[in-house]
């Protein structure tokens, strides 16, 4: 695993002067503007800010509000092989039959998504995804070291626990094939996790009530209680360190002589750099400059419960594609994937028929009243990030595509981008496989 570093070398090839230039005519100057201050946002931020640039972040709402708030607060670090496309029509047919809980859709949804979804489908071939893999592993396996430091100094170690999470398997042959799978995981990438039978399972873990098959617990994880407030947390740091964080709308982003501006309800403010961290929104805020980023958008949603017994790590009902998580506001449902538009109203149909099957292994609770939450997962078609400098413009630089593993990568992707910037070699060989080129 890497670790967190810092280093205060000159910038190389970008221009940058390592002072904040004077405030002469009421505008706001700064070296980078990070916009966006969800987990990848923030996290980039106080990566540029340790090694001594001045940042300003900027968004519509306050950090940590929108998809970095709702996942399942799992920070992956066993996930070596992203999520690919099933390429078997019977599985396929499945999907499009509505008969799995991980997936569903509407017409419109996949047209809108069906540039990107057919782009997916080719990277996902057996030999693509291997050779993808081998670069998304490296940047896994660092995942919970890059978030040490953040978390110790942001003290947000009551959020977090260092006890991975589990897969639960109902279906016997189901579990006997991801027997295998965990076997080939752990030898290809020296991953760690033991296998269970549902009784042995059920005996460590009192809130899971039901018969099942077994589970797969994975070590390699850390989860968060609150991945919100971890992300609040990150966000205090950096302001408590100098930064500085505005709110104002990507929209009105706009080159301005040899840097960028954008309006803030605290004024203009300027920077030599600007930093396109917005997840969902990136392809948006990045078409009135001439990119056009095909992603994936898998819409996700959450729901919380009373139950009675807490989780003592979170897990993966496999049957009905929902993650359970113990969390500061209860028992967080959370699904797989909806292929909608962005704009369509909320349908939590997977939300309720994966609380009930999972409600066959462990006692819920009430629902808890709340407004339904659901968001954005950026998925790019070859299932990595992209982070690196902007093709076709001097002073803006890409973090943005995480896809489902944003807080896991955040942190990550930050130090890799930052590198990038300070032309740092040593992170080169793998960053190279992320560099915004790729996609154009």
């Amino acid at each position: 695993m890497s670790v967190h570093f810092h280093l205060s070398v000159a910038i190389q090839g970008i221009g940058l002067s390592r002072s904040t230039p004077e405030n002469t005519q009421g505008v706001s100057m700064s070296e980078f503007l990070v916009l966006g201050a969800g987990i990848v946002g923030i996290s980039t931020a106080l990566e540029l800010q340790s090694r001594g640039h001045s940042v300003v972040v900027v968004d519509r709402t306050s950090p940590g509000l929108e998809t970095s708030y709702g996942n399942a607060g799992v920070i992956q670090g066993e996930a070596a092989e992203p999520y690919l496309l099933p390429r078997n029509l019977p599985t396929l047919v499945r999907m499009a039959l509505g008969m799995t809980n991980d997936l569903s859709w509407s017409s419109a949804g996949i047209l809108a998504n069906a540039s990107a979804l057919w782009k997916y489908y080719r990277f996902s071939e057996t030999r693509r995804h291997r050779e993808i893999s081998q670069t998304y592993a490296q940047l896994t396996s660092s995942a919970t070291a890059d978030h040490a430091s953040w978390i110790t100094a942001a003290q947000a170690d009551d959020l977090i626990t260092r006890d991975g999470f589990s897969c639960v398997y109902k279906d016997a042959r189901a579990f006997d094939a991801a027997a295998q799978e965990m076997d080939r995981l752990c030898t290809t990438y020296k991953l760690k996790a033991r296998l269970l039978t549902g009784t042995e399972y059920a005996g460590e873990e009192p809130a899971l009530t039901g018969e099942f098959a077994g589970a797969i617990h994975w070590h390699d994880s850390w989860t968060c209680s609150d991945p919100g407030r971890l992300t609040q947390l990150y966000a205090d740091l950096f302001v408590t360190r100098g930064g500085e964080i505005r709110t104002g709308d990507a929209s009105s982003l706009k080159p301005n002589g040899s840097g960028w501006s954008v309006d803030t309800i605290e004024g203009v403010t300027e920077a030599s750099s600007v930093v396109i961290a917005l997840g969902p929104w990136a392809p948006q805020t990045l078409k009135r400059f001439g990119y056009k980023i095909p992603m994936v958008l898998k819409r996700g949603y959450h729901g919380h419960f009373n139950a009675p017994v807490k989780l003592q790590r979170p897990i993966l009902d496999v049957a009905n594609g929902v993650v359970a998580s113990s969390m500061v506001k209860g028992l967080r449902i959370t699904t797989g994937v909806a292929l909608v538009p962005q704009n369509e109203p909320a349908n939590p149909s997977q939300l309720i028929r994966g609380a009930k099957g999972l409600a066959q292994i462990m006692e819920l609770g009430d629902r808890v009243e709340e407004p339904q939450w659901y968001g954005t997962r950026p998925f790019m078609p070859d299932m990595l990030p992209v982070v690196g400098k902007a093709p076709k413009h001097s002073g803006m630089w890409f973090n943005f595509g995480h896809g489902h593993h944003g807080l896991t990568l955040g942190p990550t992707t930050a130090r890799l981008l930052a590198d990038a910037i300070e032309a740092q070699t040593d992170t080169l060989p793998v960053q190279s496989k992320l560099d915004p080129q790729r996609l154009f």
